[in-house]
């Protein structure tokens, strides 16, 4: 599965994206389908299928990487965002490689928070 997993080629660098930020262990780059100008995904570069999945021992650098794409997307003009993620099918996950969708938000923006 991992081989053929989307977000794991994107981590390896198989397939190019624009990086908005990288570390050790995670990688930002914009939704392929962006809900509000901005959006973008936190994967992990190893492959978790979901939360579930995903090791206790990276939770701070999750939170660490969240903070760092806040930090630049509040520079670039946000004022606000949205942390969203997604379980399993039935709960609207279309990649089965654990992410987040991080969702810059803008006062007026005519978006509610449920625009996942």
């Amino acid at each position: 599965m991992e081989k053929e997993c989307i977000f794991c080629k994107i981590a390896r660098k198989e397939i190019p994206v624009e990086v908005i930020f990288e570390n050790d262990n995670f990688i930002v780059f914009p939704d392929a389908h962006p809900k509000v100008e901005g959006h973008c995904l936190i994967i992990p570069k190893k492959h978790f299928t979901n939360i579930l999945d995903f090791p206790d021992s990276l939770g701070a650098e999750l939170i660490e990487t969240v903070k760092k794409v806040a930090e630049i997307k509040i520079k670039q003009g946000a004022d606000g965002f949205n942390l969203m993620q997604n379980n399993f099918e039935s709960a609207g996950q279309v990649v089965m490689h654990m992410h987040f969708h991080f969702l810059p938000r803008k006062k007026g923006d005519g978006k509610n928070h449920y625009c996942v």
